[in-house]
Formats: structure tokens, sequence, C-alpha cells
């Protein structure tokens, strides 16, 4: 018997058998002891549950009666666990053996902790960061999220830099740690998000109520990234500018939202003419197909915009500048060269 507290590890899978064999190994290989993993499925057509049955028959399986990608999945599998705790874990990401206990150790020392993340490292290259997550996410005025060890697509070496656990804005959904009933109280991800930057949203909406999200540096996983979508599909274009839309509208007061949101047409309609000059006219299409579909939705997403408490708000991790303007036009390419307006 063990008092510490139960944790459930859910990796969430579409057709992902080879990353399942990869790297399930090691996620099993973990020391924490009140432990189960489970393997929710979003109802794959190759044999992946048939692998994790014959294989890990100590493995959970939670089966999607269809593909609700990764906020709809994983409300759905975790709406069927209890545990104090849980993990959301990339199928793509190998781990340490003891990856888990460092940060159940940090969340536990802080009621006001809700979530937080490892720091995450390139699989293809063990001394880098990777790019969802590195070693904490931010996000500026304009709704702009990076990283530390990673902005826009600049990645640092891990020099040990970042190797003191910190507050953060929001943790990378690639390995996220969550309390249960934080989850509970915030009903989970937006599945109207799909897939990308639901865990920003989640985040978001957990400091609008005070609470904390934490990057532990005592623990390290590897990430491959772009196992679903690569960086260039069109569709994954589609879901960044349109949910980036969406979590302003939600997650800022209604007055500075619509400032904010006016300004964001204008930047990535330029980000648009950059795609057409580089010849990508399906992500410049992406991006439209994006802008139509925030207007058209613009009054559903209304009863999601919480009335926002300034006294609650926990701005730690906002960046009060623009990552866009300090990146590309001041060519600061490292977190560590940002003016420290946070």
């Amino acid at each position: 018997m063990t008092n510490l507290p139960s944790v459930a590890v859910v990796i969430l899978n579409w057709n992902g058998i080879a990353y399942l064999k990869q790297f399930l190994p090691s996620v099993c290989a973990s020391t924490y002891p009140n432990l189960e993993i489970i393997v929710g499925d979003n109802a794959s057509s190759d044999d992946s549950v048939d692998f994790v049955r014959e294989n890990y028959p100590n493995v959970k399986i939670i089966i999607n009666d269809q593909n609700y990608g990764f906020a709809g999945g994983y409300n759905k599998v975790l709406s069927q666990l209890n545990h104090d705790y849980f993990i959301l874990l990339n199928s793509d990401v190998e781990v340490l053996p003891n990856w888990i206990e460092p940060i159940i150790r940090l969340m536990e020392s802080d009621s006001s902790i809700a979530a937080a993340q490892p720091k995450i490292l390139s699989h293809s290259n063990k001394s880098s960061f990777e790019y969802a997550g590195a070693a904490g996410g931010f996000i500026d005025q304009f709704g702009y999220p990076f990283c530390r060890g990673r902005v826009f697509d600049t990645l640092e070496l891990d020099n040990g830099q970042y190797n003191e656990s910190s507050e953060v804005f929001w943790a990378s959904g690639a390995a996220f740690f969550i309390k249960r009933a934080n989850w509970l109280e915030m009903k989970g991800l937006d599945e109207d998000f799909f897939a990308h930057m639901e865990e920003i949203d989640l985040c978001w909406r957990l400091k609008n109520e005070g609470y904390k999200i934490m990057y532990c540096a005592d623990s390290q996983v590897y990430h491959v990234g772009g196992g679903t979508l690569q960086a260039e599909n069109p569709f994954k274009t589609y879901l960044n500018f349109r949910n980036n839309l969406v979590l302003l509208q939600k997650n800022l007061p209604a007055g500075r939202a619509t400032l904010i949101i006016f300004i964001r047409f204008w930047l990535d309609f330029i980000t648009l003419i950059k795609f057409l000059i580089d010849g990508k006219f399906k992500n410049a299409l992406a991006i439209n197909h994006a802008h139509f579909y925030f207007i058209k939705n613009i009054f559903k997403n209304i009863p999601k915009a919480r009335k926002i408490k300034k006294s609650r708000f926990n701005a730690k991790g906002l960046f009060k500048g623009s990552i866009v303007w300090e990146y590309f036009i001041n060519k600061k390419r490292y977190y560590s060269s940002l003016k420290k307006t946070f």
C-alpha cells in the first residue's frame, strides 16, 4: 500500500501503432508506485488496440467510438477515471523511469498549483529543446505562444540554462500533468478546438481563477513531435490560427479581446501574404478559412467567455511586449534575450 496520490498516465492513440511499439515500453518502466497506464483509442483503423492487448495486458484500454480529436478524445477517456492526477502523454514521447515523482512532489507542495510539465527535449537531438513545450510555455499580449528554449522556429540547446523549476503561463499537452479536481472544475478541454492550443486554453482558464502552472526542471522527457500533423500541414495551420482567435475571445475581458482580435486579424493577414509570396497557397487559404470560421462562430463562443475578475488572474508568464516584434524586428531569438517584462 502507498499513501502517494494515484496517477493515471493516459496516452491518446489514433493509428499510432508504430509509436506505441517504440515508446510504450519506456512508459511501462515508470517507477512511480501508485500508477495506472491507460491507452485511450480514438477509433483507430490499424492494429493498435490488438497490439496493446497482446503485449501489455496490464495497460488499460478505453476505446472511443470515433475520432474525437485531442480535446474530445481526452475528455471522453478521462471522464471514466478517478485518479488524483492525470498525465496526458503523447504517444511519441520517451520517458525516463523516474519522470513522474518530481512533478507530483512539486504539485503536492502547493495547493494552488493546478498543472505542470517536465523539461521537453527533442528525441532526435537529445541535447536540444523540443518545439512543443521546451522549458515551459509563455504568451505575449497579442496571444502568440512561445517557450523558454523555443521562440517561433528557433530551438535552443539545453546547457542547463533552465534547470530551475518555475511558474509559467501554459504547460505543454505533450506531457501535461493536472490535478483531477482542477480538470473537473474547468470541465476539461474545449472540444471545439479539436487539436492544437487546447492545453493553452485550459491553462489560461486556470490562471483566470488564480491557479499556478509550473515547469518542473527535475523531470525530462524526449518528444518526437509532429507525429499526427507536420508543421507545414495546411490543416495544422488552420487549427492554429482558428484556435488562437477563439483562445483570445474566451480568456480576455470582452473589451480587451475585441481590440486584440482586431490587431490579430491584420497580423494574420501579413502572414497570409508571406505564405503567398513563398508559394504556400494552401497555408494562405487555411488562414482565410480560419478567419471565416471565427466570424461565423463568434456568437457561439460568447457563452464560453467567463467574466474575468482581474483580482484573480495570475499573470505570471504573460509577456507584456510583442514576441513578433522582438523576434522578427529586434532579432531576439532566445528567451534569455527578451526584456523581462513579465
